[in-house]
């Protein structure tokens, strides 16, 4: 079993969620940190897991953030499984960006 540690970014392009991250057919995930960077202005800040089994959205994040600031919106680790994602949505998509530090556990004995 091979560790993997991935960095995923958010730059967006629409308010509406998008997937930042899907967890491989053959690994789990451990989200450790979604580090936010709002440059300027008021925005809110979304964070949802995709459960691929149960075929359901959960939020698991949300902040409500005015610039200039840096957060963390992981206070946690986010344990992803098989196939699951997480999304990120904010409402504005000027001067913000987020980079996601991931340790993916692949079954595989290669790094991919």
């Amino acid at each position: 079993m091979a560790n993997i540690f991935k960095n995923a970014f958010y730059d967006p392009t629409t308010t509406a969620a998008q997937s930042v991250y899907v967890t491989p057919a053959d690994s789990r995930a451990i989200i450790q940190n979604i580090q936010l960077t709002n440059q300027s202005g008021s925005k809110n800040v979304n964070v949802y897991v995709i459960d691929a089994s149960a075929a359901t959205t959960y939020q698991v994040a949300y902040a409500s953030i005015t610039g200039p600031t840096i957060c963390n919106l992981a206070k946690g680790p986010i344990v992803l499984e098989e196939g699951d994602a997480l999304l990120t949505q904010t409402s504005d998509t000027t001067n913000v960006s987020a980079i996601i530090s991931i340790m993916e556990m692949n079954r595989n004995d290669e790094n991919g």
